[in-house]
């Protein structure tokens, strides 16, 4: 989602949200947040006065965690290095390109709340990670809001959920709990304490404003509550409460231009959370399904008409992972993913969402349309990669496409309705471009401004197919430009390859 930040507030970090669960041992001490012990006092639903008796006895739980840490950067080269007097000021700026590496100390504020009387804290991941390539975290500390400080011990952390927990040496001390946030409607009130600014433990009330809420960061953990109480960077981390007094959420990031609330914030609910707090808490690794697919984007309105599909049910896929599990299963691109699990695909419940919760090695059935057809495929789940795995998955001169004016290269023949010059794509065009050499179909060497094409696509894209029909040429994909205008649909729908990404991409037919 554009303009989502992060909220840890501090001078380094950005990121998500955090939640857990713990059953504490037993002991004479409550919960702050003990059943009881805010119903007797909270205001009345619908209508409150004031939150104050609540706030006064889930505050002292509520925490501030810190973070020292030191970054190494390169600096500067000396830009006086082989002048005359270069020498003179070699001392000050640095010898050689780049100059010496600079350690510098840095420090990150965030939210957090204590779970259990001996001192087990919850905060997001990325309040406690490093907040910049080069620097590693010296200390972690959990202020009180009485201000008694603690030296904090990291005991797990999960950067996907952004979660992370933490032990603080103490006894009896104040904790909550967590609450059911399946139960949470739209409308219900909320109230958020955090931390925002470093200003200490601060209060705001909103309302549920929607849940479910994608936020277009993909993966297990992409459905958050949104509210309109006000959060703001340093409230990361910190709790959600309804007014029972229960932790339904855990506040992470808000949608805004400038960084500032504007009543738009996300909270990860607690029901989303405590499974991966609980896993983290034994010492254990957090794992998530995966088949090896990149997806093309949901059926929208466009797409839809493209292929001649209800929108907003089921995701493209643009990329099948050779010998992944989805490979194994069948799976191809252009297919789309209707349901998983008898769970239907839609915008408020993703099919990275969906895979990504099946346990690995377990089998995953997808419904799937593929040229019109429905058909079930049968899946089994690998264990998600690592972000780095990921993104190595995924990754001057002369391109070998004819000149955009023509010369003095050979001019292309062009797909009128398309407004697009393109030709074969070639060995030598591949290496140019930097696409894979599995890579088939025809690539644009020009595209009129005019068209809508020419507004989504560039120079050097690749076309692989019209509608899911292969394209190599020019004249096959005007072959299928020409079907979608006899069939009488508006747009059609092209999977494209820019360098290392493949996406499909729906365009309107030229008049």
């Amino acid at each position: 989602m554009r303009y989502a930040y992060a909220i840890t507030g501090a001078l380094l970090l950005s990121g998500t949200a955090a939640t857990m669960m713990f059953q504490p041992s037993a002991s004479a001490q409550t919960a702050q947040n003990e059943p009881g012990a805010i119903e007797a006092t909270a205001p009345k639903p619908g209508a409150p006065m004031s939150f104050a008796d609540m706030v006064a006895r889930l505050q002292p739980a509520v925490v501030n965690i810190s973070t020292t840490q030191k970054i190494t950067q390169q600096a500067a080269g000396n830009p006086f290095e082989g002048a005359p007097l270069g020498d003179l000021f070699g001392q000050q700026f640095g010898q050689g390109q780049g100059g010496a590496p600079i350690t510098r100390e840095a420090q990150s504020l965030g939210s957090g709340f204590v779970i259990s009387p001996d001192g087990y804290v919850v905060t997001n991941n990325h309040v406690i990670a490093p907040g910049a390539k080069g620097a590693t975290v010296e200390s972690i500390r959990v202020i009180m809001p009485d201000r008694k400080e603690y030296v904090a011990k990291l005991i797990g952390r999960d950067p996907a959920s952004d979660l992370a927990v933490l032990k603080i040496e103490g006894k009896n001390l104040p904790f909550v709990k967590f609450g059911d946030s399946t139960k949470a409607r739209v409308g219900d009130w909320v109230v958020a304490i955090g931390n925002p600014f470093g200003l200490g433990s601060t209060v705001t009330a909103g309302i549920v404003s929607a849940l479910h809420r994608v936020t277009g960061s993909g993966g297990a953990y992409d459905r958050f509550i949104q509210t309109d109480a006000a959060i703001n960077r340093g409230n990361s981390g910190g709790p959600m409460f309804d007014l029972q007094g229960n932790v339904i959420g855990i506040n992470s990031q808000i949608l805004s231009e400038t960084g500032g609330n504007v009543g738009i914030g996300f909270a990860i609910p607690a029901e989303e959370a405590q499974p991966v707090i609980s896993t983290l808490m034994k010492g254990g690794a957090i794992k998530r399904g995966y088949i090896g697919v990149g997806i093309g984007g949901p059926v929208d309105e466009n797409v839809g008409a493209a292929l001649g599909l209800p929108k907003n049910q089921g995701e493209l896929i643009a990329r099948v992972e050779a010998d992944g599990p989805a490979a194994k299963g069948g799976l191809k691109a252009g297919d789309v993913v209707v349901r998983v699990n008898e769970k239907a695909v839609t915008p408020d419940q993703t099919l990275s969402y969906l895979i990504a919760n099946v346990a690995p090695g377990a089998v995953a059935k997808l419904d799937v349309i593929r040229q019109g057809k429905p058909m079930s495929l049968s899946i089994t789940a690998a264990n998600r990669p690592t972000e780095d795995q990921l993104a190595a998955i995924a990754g001057g001169g002369d391109d070998g496409l004819p000149d955009e004016d023509g010369s003095p290269g050979v001019q292309a023949p062009t797909a009128a309705p398309l407004g697009l010059n393109v030709v074969p794509l070639t060995p030598q065009i591949a290496r140019s471009i930097g696409v894979d050499a599995t890579v088939q179909g025809v690539v644009i060497a020009s595209a009129s401004p005019a068209s809508d094409a020419g507004q989504k696509l560039k120079r050097g894209d690749v076309i692989q197919s019209v509608n899911n029909v292969p394209v190599r040429t020019s004249a096959e994909l005007a072959a299928q430009v020409a079907q979608a205008t006899a069939a009488g649909r508006p747009q059609v729908l092209l999977l494209v390859t820019r360098a290392r990404q493949t996406n499909f991409i729906p365009v309107k037919i030229k008049n």
